[in-house]
């Protein structure tokens, strides 16, 4: 499709953005994209630390005379009614300004709701790229935005939109889809030459893996051993399981195991290990969601974060066709696997703020539900007034594990992992238990019932995916 046609009939409207948590990596891949855009404007822009705000937006190219930092509402309304480019602190100050729609990007689960809702509720469209204050909030930010008129949506670029799309895109087609997923945000680089492995900035050794490369006769036994291979390796990041829990939300695909399966594996071999357990894959049933480590060598590309679905091939004349122009095609002809292997964050978020404020057409799911909930599981005994703290680059909640709970095994009074952090303990946890809403002794109010009104009121319904 020729995407220009998608906006041919909007005219020269200008869309302008608020954007919050604006000091941070995301931010500055939305803002230096949006230098190249003529139609999408940023008004005003929010984070604790103004300061270094305002120098990466001189970094970026903007001049000083257009950037104005202001501490109250009538300092906003008069900057921005000058055409300033307008800097807060404080993110009760954005409404002050004009815009169109909200870009929500401080990870942070009670400002971020906070400001998510205030947009919604004057009317305004939110885009929502913290995935900690969506997967407590959001299906009751989705309801606000139904209530008044407006869009609440993923964010292209990020994962869980990126997603999101190729699902939607594969079942539009008819494609029989069996599992969706993503990589894990870093790959894990073999090095034959020295039997080492490197994650980002860490090598470990791993003899075993240079003899491991292939799925051999039995998968279930390689993607084993690959593991045990890698052990010195983290695996898991609370921030997959959050944008998984945003996907199943969306999508109505959900987690074949609470911890996932993260499986060691290379690009060519995804639709064998996403095949049932009885075609000699993993999964126990169709309709997963999940997460893979990439497995490649130096030279090889890298998935980047991207994202895949694996379909079953119905007609195996098309897909062997497919299979000799260079798809990824199972080795028994029976699934196949579809992807894209890049993740570009705010190079690509504009698409989702134009369609949202141009169209009032949101980038993610049109009925998301209570399909899955992301949870937490105490890692070691927790004794009472234990401080739940979230912090580090994926905001992992100290002493806890996140684990993704389909609907049916979600017990009522479970807490989400991101109510439950920097929660004081309010009795203790033994090692293995869920961090229930009881747990919590300070949990915040207004997230508490953001996340339960959501779940009371877009429970899930039949014709989930199977």
């Amino acid at each position: 499709m020729n995407l220009h046609h998608l906006f041919a009939d909007t005219g020269d409207r200008t869309v302008r953005y608020a954007l919050s948590g604006a000091g941070g990596g995301f931010a500055r891949t939305l803002l230096a994209q949006t230098r190249r855009l003529g139609r999408l404007v940023p008004a005003v822009l929010c984070d604790r630390d103004v300061d270094r705000l305002r120098t990466m937006l001189l970094d970026l190219g903007h001049d000083a005379s257009e950037l104005r930092v202001c501490g109250t509402a009538d300092e906003v309304a008069a900057a921005a009614g000058e055409g300033c480019v307008v800097l807060v602190a404080d993110g009760a100050l954005l409404p002050a300004a004009p815009w169109d729609i909200l870009v929500e990007a401080t990870g942070s689960p009670a400002d971020g709701y906070t400001m998510a809702r205030e947009a919604l509720t004057l009317g305004r469209h939110v885009a929502m790229v913290s995935k900690e204050v969506d997967s407590v909030a959001g299906l009751h930010l989705a309801d606000l935005a139904k209530a008044n008129g407006v869009v609440y949506t993923t964010a292209d670029g990020d994962q869980p939109a990126n997603l999101i799309a190729l699902v939607t895109w594969a079942q539009l087609l008819g494609l029989d889809i069996v599992a969706i997923g993503k990589s894990s945000e870093y790959d894990l680089v073999l090095d034959p030459a020295t039997g080492t492995v490197t994650q980002l900035d860490t090598t470990v050794p791993a003899p075993e893996l240079a003899g491991l490369l292939t799925l051999g006769d039995d998968t279930r036994a390689t993607l084993a051993a690959r593991a045990a291979a890698v052990a010195a390796l983290p695996v898991g990041a609370t921030a997959d399981y959050c944008e998984m829990a945003v996907v199943a939300t969306n999508t109505g695909f959900r987690p074949d195991a609470e911890r996932l399966h993260y499986p060691v594996a290379r690009i060519a071999e995804l639709a064998d290990v996403y095949a049932l357990r009885e075609d000699g894959g993993l999964l126990h049933r169709p309709g997963a969601v999940d997460v893979f480590s990439a497995l490649r060598l130096p030279e090889e590309a890298s998935f980047a974060g991207g994202v895949f679905v694996v379909v079953r091939t119905t007609d195996p004349v098309t897909w062997e066709t497919l299979r000799g122009k260079g798809h990824v095609v199972s080795r028994d002809g029976r699934y196949a696997a579809i992807y894209l292997p890049y993740h570009l964050m705010g190079v690509e978020t504009p698409l989702s703020l134009l369609s949202a404020v141009l169209h009032r057409r949101p980038s993610g799911g049109t009925d998301p539900r209570a399909h899955a909930a992301l949870a937490g599981r105490a890692q070691q005994d927790l004794p009472a007034g234990t401080v739940l703290t979230m912090g580090g680059h994926h905001h992992d909640v100290t002493g806890v594990q996140a684990v993704l709970l389909r609907d049916e095994d979600t017990p009522a009074d479970v807490a989400p992992l991101y109510l439950a952090a920097h929660c004081t303990l309010a009795r203790p946890v033994t090692a293995g238990e869920l961090i229930g809403l009881a747990d919590l002794a300070d949990a915040d109010a207004d997230l508490l019932r953001a996340w339960t009104l959501g779940r009371s009121s877009r429970a899930t319904v039949t014709g989930r995916v199977r």
